[in-house]
């Protein structure tokens, strides 16, 4: 379900026309909503022992706010598929803030590493040939799947002490209040769009919110996040074959070979690494 849900983000992204903050802002929003209605059973903001975890969870909202900024230029500016694969970088980005606080990583896990990084390297160098744009949007992309790992890690001790729904409501509500000063400042348009674009962002809110990032948070408090972090590889599939039925966007050819090279690393990686306490 989370698979479908967020494989649906990146090709509704690049339909939308509306602008970058406006999309994240109503976006967060309106998933904060309705997951707030389901938080409202625990009533776990009033009470004592959960306050770290609010903390936590308020923290990854500001991380996932940048790093849907990342994502949605990502997609406005490459192909959906180079976008979502690099954004797949994700695992070993967040195994690089372990070892920085002192995890371990295992040897043959570096093997992974070492494919996807000449991946991304065939990815970057095909679209810097391309356009300049496209190149930028590549680097939005491994920017983003950086700031993704980010909020993996912060979501995963936040849920430690509080519920999903709880856990979900909160990080939504500070990444729409992170976004949204930035979107005044800018004097991005908030409001005024076509029908069209409002039914493109409740497709959003549906889809990627709720069926694809909170189903992705709801595993993780269940199961091993090296499982989760291998099963978010198939958006990239997902992603391409939805961007070509709604898109008529096919990435070009010279970037298949990169982006299955790093889809292989990433999977080595992960399956290398099945202790989730070394990733």
């Amino acid at each position: 379900m989370g698979i479908i849900g967020i494989g649906t983000s990146g090709p509704v992204i690049a339909l939308s026309t509306m602008p970058i903050l406006a999309l994240v802002f109503w976006r967060n929003l309106g998933g904060a909503f309705l997951m707030f209605v389901v938080a409202l059973r625990n009533r776990e903001w009033f009470k004592s022992e959960s306050r770290e975890g609010i903390r936590w969870a308020a923290l990854s909202g500001v991380v996932l706010a940048l790093h849907f900024i990342g994502f949605f230029v990502s997609m406005r500016f490459t192909t959906v598929a180079a976008g979502t694969a690099l954004t797949a970088l994700q695992p070993i980005f967040a195994a690089y803030f372990v070892k920085r606080l002192g995890g371990h990583i295992p040897r043959q896990a570096w093997i992974g590493m070492v494919i996807s990084f000449i991946g991304v390297l065939i990815i970057t160098g095909v679209d810097f040939q391309i356009s300049r744009r496209a190149f930028l949007g590549d680097i939005a992309a491994i920017f983003c799947a950086a700031l993704a790992a980010l909020y993996v890690m912060l979501g995963s001790q936040a849920q430690r002490t509080i519920s999903t729904a709880t856990y979900t409501s909160t990080c939504y509500f500070f990444c729409a209040l992170t976004a949204l000063p930035i979107a005044l400042a800018s004097k991005a348009q908030m409001w005024g769009f076509d029908s069209r674009e409002w039914w493109l962002l409740l497709a959003l809110i549906a889809g990627a919110q709720i069926l694809g990032h909170t189903m992705f948070n709801f595993a993780l408090k269940r199961v091993s996040p090296a499982i989760v972090s291998l099963i978010v590889f198939f958006e990239v599939p997902v992603s391409a074959v939805l961007a070509y039925w709604w898109l008529d966007q096919l990435p070009p050819t010279g970037t298949i070979p990169g982006l299955f090279l790093l889809l292989c690393g990433c999977a080595i990686f992960v399956l290398r690494n099945k202790n989730p306490d070394r990733r």
